[in-house]
């Protein structure tokens, strides 16, 4: 009796279709959707304080060393920690807003080109020999700290073009950093401040490259999100 009571409660509370397993479903998407905001959330933050701490550290000794490679590394961590700081704003957006987060994250890249750029044409002008000793130290440190970077960002690097975009900027940076490590030791062995100059414009012409690549990919998610 007791058995058929419960059966009968629970026939008469259940909605018409089994609507009731349809509605866990959302539930358990909903919740599933929000874990891996949470975890997205959790990894930005950490990279963002990487990025802003090196920043300050790099560009200091960017000013003291005279380089302009260890300068365009600087910007770039400069970038990245505005970068991260917008990602963090669009996890939990639409894809449209995610798609503009990442159209403006390629415009601050192609600006960072931009002034590595104009501190080039300064050093051509102003000719000056680097520290190499600032910039060897340096860049195995930017690159230990962006090595954390990119093996924090590794697991969400195809999750959506937010995270996509972020991941595209922490890969720059070991790039940028192991060649500024090159640029040190050819420093060192030349005497001249000519192959910092060099890889500086290799730098800006790789960060140029990685802007109109999130800037492009950002412009075919807007149209698709339209």
């Amino acid at each position: 009796m007791c058995e058929f009571v419960s059966w009968a409660i629970l026939k008469l509370h259940q909605p018409r279709g089994g609507k009731v397993a349809i509605m866990s479903g959302c539930c358990n998407n909903d919740c599933s959707l929000e874990r891996l905001r949470e975890r997205q959330r959790g990894t930005l933050r950490i990279v963002l304080a990487i990025n802003a701490l090196m920043f300050l550290v790099i560009v200091a000794a960017a000013h003291y060393a005279r380089s302009s490679s260890l300068l365009a590394d600087s910007l770039d961590n400069f970038g990245d920690a505005l970068t991260y700081g917008l990602s963090l704003y669009a996890v939990s957006r639409g894809a449209a807003i995610k798609a503009r987060v990442a159209l403006f994250k390629g415009a601050l890249i192609l600006l960072a080109a931009l002034v590595v750029a104009a501190q080039i044409v300064y050093r051509l002008l102003v000719p000056s020999v680097p520290v190499f000793e600032l910039m060897g130290m340096f860049s195995l440190l930017g690159l230990a700290a962006n090595s954390i970077c990119l093996f924090l960002l590794w697991r969400h690097r195809r999750e959506d073009v937010n995270m996509s975009s972020v991941w595209e900027c922490s890969r720059n940076d070991i790039t940028a950093n192991i060649s500024v490590f090159v640029a040190a030791g050819a420093v060192w062995f030349t005497g001249s401040g000519w192959p910092d100059i060099v890889v500086a414009l290799g730098l800006t012409w790789f960060l140029m490259r990685s802007a109109i690549r999130v800037i492009t990919s950002a412009m075919a998610e807007l149209r698709s999100a339209a």
